[in-house]
C-alpha cells in the first residue's frame, strides 16, 4: 500500500465517501491537504485536513470496508498529523458520528462545540454539514 496526494483521485474519493455516507458536497476544490491510500491501483482510504489559521479540521477519513482492520486509517492519520505539524498547525479538530472510540485511542479528546475556535466553527462541516449530534473532538499537535 502507498500513500499519495489526493488531487488526481477526486472521483474515486467521492465514490468512497458516498459509500461511507460521508459528506462530499463541500469537498475543497483543490485537495491539497488530502491524501489517499492506494492498493493494487485502487483508492482504499482517504483523509484530509481543512486549514483555518493555526487550526485544522480533520475530515473525510474513510477506509473501504474490505480493507478495514489493516492499519490504513492509522497510517493516514499519522501522515495527516505530520503534514499538519509541518504546516504549522497546533490543534486538529474533528466531528464524528460513528468512530469516537477509535479517535480516543488516537489521542483525541471529547470537547464541546463551544470549545472550538470560531474560524473552525464557521466551516461548512460545523455550520451545516454535520448534525449537532456529532461528537466533537480535538488533538493537540
Amino acid at each position: 500500500m502507498i500513500i499519495d496526494q489526493a488531487q488526481t483521485y477526486r472521483d474515486k474519493i467521492i465514490e468512497l465517501l458516498v459509500a461511507e455516507k460521508l459528506p462530499v458536497a463541500d469537498l475543497p476544490e483543490t485537495l491539497d491537504n488530502f491524501i489517499v491510500a492506494i492498493q493494487d491501483g485502487c483508492v482504499v482510504g482517504v483523509g484530509g485536513v481543512e486549514v483555518y489559521g493555526n487550526y485544522g479540521l480533520l475530515r473525510s477519513l474513510a477506509v473501504h470496508p474490505d480493507h478495514r482492520g489493516t492499519g490504513i486509517a492509522g497510517r493516514l492519520l499519522a501522515r495527516l498529523d505530520s503534514m499538519s505539524k509541518k504546516n504549522g498547525l497546533s490543534v486538529l479538530y474533528l466531528l464524528t458520528e460513528t468512530a469516537p472510540a477509535y479517535f480516543e485511542r488516537k489521542k483525541y479528546k471529547n470537547i464541546t462545540r463551544e470549545e472550538v475556535p470560531a474560524e473552525v466553527q464557521a466551516s461548512s462541516e460545523f455550520s451545516h454539514v454535520c448534525p449537532v449530534s456529532a461528537v466533537v473532538m480535538k488533538k493537540e499537535l
